[in-house]
């Protein structure tokens, strides 16, 4: 009871910090994110804002860079809604670049640097840009996408020439011949919180990727929520190797903490090998993770620097239960602070008493703020059970079921809001009608949980054809479609398959195919189409795909199995990272493979 009643102080205490943080957003609707950084220009100066290896930015400089973004668009005619796609790593010159685009009305869709060919083209079909930036580095990334595009965009490079970019104008050389001194009043478009700002792709539950609108309201709900759920300060500097085409690394960890007068030192890739000498020799006090990255520093040799750092918080999604008192035991952190939300959704979760394995809680005295509900649901049908009146039923404490969030259009309770998707037509099936009464509407996360009697929420599993490896959500849809373009191959079902000791799923392909099929071949044509994390480290080759009676592949009971080549007589391989190349799969190797002997 007095450990109850201390988990509920203090998390009043972090809800009211966050509620004076939020609460402003909506009093003021004309005061978009990118006014707010010119504000903090003006406070803060040349107080650094943006670090990195390739450039950095004070506060003064990120807001006249973005400004020049802002000119450029303006005059290239950009109208309100109009889209820019953005190919670009990390790095500071990303967050100015949609930042000033967005000053100008513009909506900035933000690229998957993963994603190559087919995969990457329907990305820009989706949101139809007008164009394209890339940085010369992916230029040839995107080129691959060339001959599956549909849309047609001026393309610009950023950065040195490069000769797969083909003459391409360089978006960099325009912006540096333009004003970086605030805008006048006449200049810029008037905007309002409810206009959209950036396009964060999604894969969803089931399909393919999946363009959520983030609006300027979303925008700055991440930057000033997370700065109360931190307690972010002005002597604060957050490391980021987080990507900043998600909403993770590109708004909540660089928002959060700018808002609050701090500053940011971005890496362009997550490095075991160098993360605690970047934590330490840029004296960062934060840091932005998913939890594949603190099991991969778990893991790790000890690092002579590992406990010399100044880190008082840690804050992400993912910790695995099993990882989490290891990670914070070895290197002495502080504070973990494990969230759970959808970028395009209205479940929100917080775990402000550092419990193990639990993505937060709701208290009592804020269900009726934040209604957050978990239901019963049939994972063999992929549905919500539904009672003999035709409504949902709550799941009993324990029980998994599906975690919804009630959708709402009261002011008062903006938070609950749901904003869709660039294509329209995949809001209905985020949406749960007649839930407990008839007119309500609920989000669907499209995720397993549990919520035990205390009230902590626990994540179970993604829900139908998605599932999660190394911090990405994979599409089954969209890796089966690539498989199958592969001559010689029939049929693939793909599922994610547990491994032991790793977070997520590991992706796993039962597939149908011609006696001599070429392995080597097909491994070569799938890393040039999909990018790694959702590239299958498991095939397993049968005779038929067993389907449902109304035709749709069963995965279930694949899933169970696993790649355990005990449990079957198909043939197994395994795509071995020590020889790069498909190796038949016996009972050693999977020995080797659950022991941790393998490095995934």
């Amino acid at each position: 009871m007095f450990e109850r009643l201390r988990s509920d102080v203090r998390y009043l205490r972090c809800a009211l910090r966050t509620l004076a943080m939020t609460s402003p957003i909506v009093r003021n609707p004309t005061r978009i994110f990118p006014a707010v950084i010119d504000e903090l220009a003006e406070r803060h100066g040349d107080k650094p804002a943006l670090l990195s290896d390739r450039e950095a930015f004070s506060y003064r400089e990120l807001a006249e860079r973005s400004r020049r973004y802002s000119r450029w668009a303006l005059a290239q005619g950009l109208a309100k809604g109009d889209v820019v796609a953005l190919l670009m790593p990390n790095r500071p010159e990303f967050f100015a670049i949609w930042l000033g685009l967005t000053r100008a009305g513009a909506t900035v869709a933000l690229l998957n640097t993963n994603l190559i060919g087919a995969s990457l083209a329907y990305c820009i079909d989706l949101v139809a840009p007008k164009h394209v930036f890339a940085a010369a580095e992916l230029a040839a990334v995107l080129a691959s996408s060339e001959r599956f595009r549909k849309t047609f965009s001026r393309v610009w490079a950023h950065g040195v020439a490069n000769p797969q970019s083909g003459g391409d104008p360089r978006i960099d050389d325009a912006v540096a011949k333009l004003d970086g001194s605030p805008l006048a009043v006449s200049e810029q478009p008037a905007l309002t919180i409810e206009d959209k700002a950036l396009f964060i792709y999604t894969s969803g539950t089931t399909g393919m990727p999946k363009a959520a609108n983030i609006n300027h309201y979303r925008l700055m709900l991440a930057a000033y929520g997370f700065a109360g759920v931190m307690g972010t300060r002005p002597d604060d500097r957050m490391y980021d190797c987080l990507p900043m085409y998600h909403t993770a690394g590109g708004v909540v960890a660089i928002g959060a903490t700018l808002v609050a007068g701090g500053s940011v030192f971005i890496r362009e890739k997550f490095s075991v090998r160098e993360f605690w000498d970047d934590v330490v020799g840029h004296d960062c006090t934060l840091f932005q993770y998913i939890g594949e990255l603190c099991r991969y520093l778990a893991e790790a040799p000890p690092h002579v620097r590992e406990r010399a750092h100044q880190l008082r918080l840690t804050c992400g999604n993912g910790l695995r239960p099993d990882v989490w008192p290891r990670f914070q035991a070895r290197f002495a952190i502080p504070q973990i602070l494990e969230f759970y939300a959808a970028t395009e959704g209205n479940v929100n979760l917080f775990n402000f008493d550092g419990r193990p394995g639990a993505v937060g809680r709701v208290p009592w005295f804020l269900k009726r703020r934040f209604p957050i509900k978990i239901i019963r649901f049939d994972v063999e049908k992929g549905m919500a059970i539904r009672n003999a009146k035709g409504f949902c039923e709550r799941a009993a404490p324990g029980e998994v079921g599906e975690a919804i969030g009630q959708i709402l259009k009261d002011p008062a309770k903006s938070n609950m809001r749901f904003e869709g998707y660039a294509d329209t037509a995949d809001n209905a099936r985020r949406i749960l009608r007649d839930v407990f009464e008839a007119g309500d509407a609920w989000f669907r996360s499209g995720d397993l949980m549990r919520e035990d009697a205390a009230g902590y929420f626990y994540f179970v599993d993604r829900i139908g054809d998605t599932f999660r490896w190394k911090g990405e959500n994979v599409s089954t849809t969209e890796v089966s479609e690539i498989i199958t373009g592969f001559p010689g191959i029939h049929e693939a079902n793909v599922y994610g398959v547990e491994v032991a000791g790793c977070e997520g799923r590991a992706g796993m392909a039962a597939i149908v195919c011609e006696p001599d099929l070429d392995l080597a071949a097909l491994r070569t044509f799938l890393a040039e189409r999909l990018p790694d994390y959702a590239r299958p480290l498991f095939l397993r080759i049968r005779d038929e795909i067993e389907v449902t009676s109304t035709f749709k592949q069963k995965k279930l009971d694949l899933a169970r199995e696993g790649f355990d080549p005990g449990k079957t007589g198909d043939a197994m391989f395994f795509d071995d990272p020590r020889k790069r190349a498909f190796v038949q799969l016996d009972g050693a190797l999977y020995a080797e493979i659950v022991a941790g002997e393998v490095r995934l």
